[in-house]
């Protein structure tokens, strides 16, 4: 853990009893009480992540922001330009081969972007950005990021920041608060209504403590946020999603809005295609037989044997009470209801295609 980059909040998570792991170059907390009475808690009332290894960029345009989001619109198939300001949308990045190099959020905020990049794409992403983008990328220093997630979220946030309850989903705004100024999105990656909040490092520990202080937040680590994030039907960069995985076979063609769907951007060739006449192979929910969870790498076959897919996320669903998974099959085995096997320590075990989410969203829209 020597050589790991600890988060603004490491200390009070230490207090708080959190088992500390390696994760993205960063020494994170994966549980505190445990997975599955945080993933509960969390379901019920609401949760507090830390998730300050993300990485945090503003865009701030040299030439207006109409220039900005046609050059942005230029690396990924997602509408910048029609993003209305104050709001926020899900972006991913292409590659030139139609993969997808990452999967972001990205806001309007009058006179730039703000985009939030997973950890482990971090440095990359920079990278890429800057050689396209220039001296128009500025990496955000100082500034802690922390998600407050649940059904109690606005009942809790709206108590240090009353402003919070007129937001909806995709909203955000900056709020000019005791704990210094807070960049506030309602949004989040569990499938619960929440907030996500960047605020500076030197107000993190005390808004992180007044969140605490109240009984229906509690704090939560890695191990639950992954497993509320698999029931909500969400990808997890480098396991569901990849450089090699397109937003088609992904079943992220929602992402991609009807004005960018001729192209224009990196990767078109193939995406365009796809969308056309279909992917060869689709991302699809996964219900396992029995109480055996089917983790990612697990091989998936049709009756006949005939290999069609692999898991690429699989555990235990602690909302729904039973195993579940997502991964790839063939486009011929994707639909609903279709039977197929996982092969498990040599056997191959029942699993059926399921439909995503496993449990549905519950956002403030």
């Amino acid at each position: 853990m020597a050589d790991l980059q600890r988060l603004p909040l490491h200390d009070l998570h230490v207090e708080h009893g959190a088992r500390m792991v390696p994760f993205a170059g960063w020494e994170m907390p994966v549980q505190f009480q445990g997975v599955m009475a945080e993933h509960l808690h969390t379901r019920e009332k609401a949760g507090l992540f830390d998730v300050s290894h993300m990485g945090q960029v503003i865009l701030k345009p040299r030439a207006g922001m109409d220039a900005l989001a046609h050059e942005l619109e230029a690396l990924m198939p997602v509408s910048v330009a029609a993003l209305a300001e104050g709001r926020q949308r899900y972006g991913l990045l292409t590659n030139e081969q139609g993969g997808i190099r990452d999967d972001l959020m990205f806001a309007n905020r009058g006179d730039h972007f703000y985009v939030v990049v997973n950890a482990a794409c971090k440095d990359a992403d920079i990278a890429h950005l800057t050689a396209h983008l220039g001296d128009q990328v500025q990496p955000v220093q100082g500034r802690a990021l922390l998600a407050l997630q649940g059904p109690l979220a606005e009942d809790a946030l709206a108590r240090l920041v009353p402003a919070v309850s007129a937001m909806r989903f995709m909203d955000v705004i900056t709020v000019d608060t005791l704990f210094g100024p807070l960049w506030i999105s309602r949004s989040g990656y569990t499938g619960e209504d929440g907030f996500e909040i960047s605020v500076p490092d030197a107000g993190a520990d005390g808004f992180a403590r007044a969140l605490l202080a109240m009984e229906k937040v509690a704090p939560i680590g890695l191990g639950a946020r992954d497993s509320l994030r698999l029931e909500a039907g969400l990808c997890l960069y480098g396991h569901d999603i990849d450089d090699r995985t397109s937003p088609v076979e992904a079943g992220l063609t929602w992402a991609i809005q009807k004005s960018r769907r001729a192209g224009g951007f990196a990767g078109d060739d193939r995406i365009v295609k796809e969308l056309s006449e279909g992917p060869e192979r689709l991302r699809v929910g996964l219900l396992p037989e029995g109480r055996a969870p089917m983790r990612e790498g697990v091989a998936l076959f049709a009756a006949d044997g005939t290999p069609v897919g692999t898991v690429t996320s699989g555990g235990f669903g602690p909302s729904v009470g039973k195993p579940v998974a997502m991964g790839y099959v063939a486009s011929a085995h994707a639909a609903v209801g279709t039977p197929l096997f996982g092969e498990v320590r040599g056997k191959r075990l029942p699993v059926t295609v399921a439909a995503l989410p496993f449990v549905p969203a519950s956002y403030k829209r």
